[in-house]
């Protein structure tokens, strides 16, 4: 039974959110604006928080910004705003998943069940193994990587596509592959949250999409993770 906080401040969307999880059965805990949504992250104990972006009294990227400054409860961002770089923004804030208004009750449950897993799971369940691609060093136990002599500082949905490319080095995945394995939901082919993703990890593996030594993309299908020629 997982505890989750509903920051929703439409009242007819906030009731049938409450009405969802709790079916679902979720402790469900609903708040309308950001200040109180800081409130109860920093003093209760969390396992989800599902946020709107339309906050009355602060944006909710800027919301985000301060939750995670207090709290590292998974975030799901559930907002009528679809425009790829709301969803970058956003992302790049500390969102761990976006979903767009409006969705049904059970795409919902998915994502939620998907993420929880990743962040609630046993750790007898992680498999105790070091995968390496050329100078790329993948501690699946630790949930690490380095790069040579250095450590690779990523946010935890950036470890597990890190991680699931290194397990299958050479192979091209696709993305309804990716979404489907990394995020644990349906492919819906316009997720952006693929590319995004695909692109911090570029960055801090010091490469480029025009000039990439780990990640490849190939167009139209997915990704690969192979080790420099």
């Amino acid at each position: 039974m997982s505890k989750v906080l509903v920051v929703e401040d439409d009242p007819v969307v906030q009731a049938a959110l409450v009405h969802a999880l709790t079916d679902l059965g979720h402790v469900v805990q609903a708040v309308g604006t950001a200040v109180a949504a800081l409130r109860e992250a920093g003093t209760n104990e969390l396992d989800l928080v599902i946020l709107d972006l339309g906050l009355p009294d602060l944006d909710g990227v800027a919301a985000l910004r301060m939750l995670r400054g207090v709290s590292n409860v998974p975030v799901i961002v559930a907002t009528a705003r679809g425009a790829e770089h709301s969803v970058v923004s956003t992302l790049n804030a500390g969102a761990d998943d976006y979903i767009v208004k409006p969705f049904s009750s059970e795409h919902l449950a998915a994502r939620i069940n998907a993420l929880l897993r990743r962040t609630g799971g046993s750790s007898a369940a992680v498999p105790s193994e070091v995968v390496v691609v050329g100078d790329l060093s993948v501690d699946l136990a630790q949930r690490s990587a380095t790069l040579g002599d250095g450590a690779l500082a990523l946010s935890r949905r950036e470890f597990d596509l890190l991680a699931y490319l290194a397990q299958r080095p050479g192979r091209v995945i696709s993305r309804r592959e990716l979404i489907q394995a990394v995020w644990g939901h349906p492919y819906v082919g316009d997720d952006k949250t693929i590319d995004v993703h695909a692109s911090w990890l570029r960055r801090k593996l010091g490469e480029t999409a025009a000039h990439p030594r780990y990640l490849h993309t190939v167009r139209g299908v997915g990704f690969k993770l192979a080790a420099p020629e």
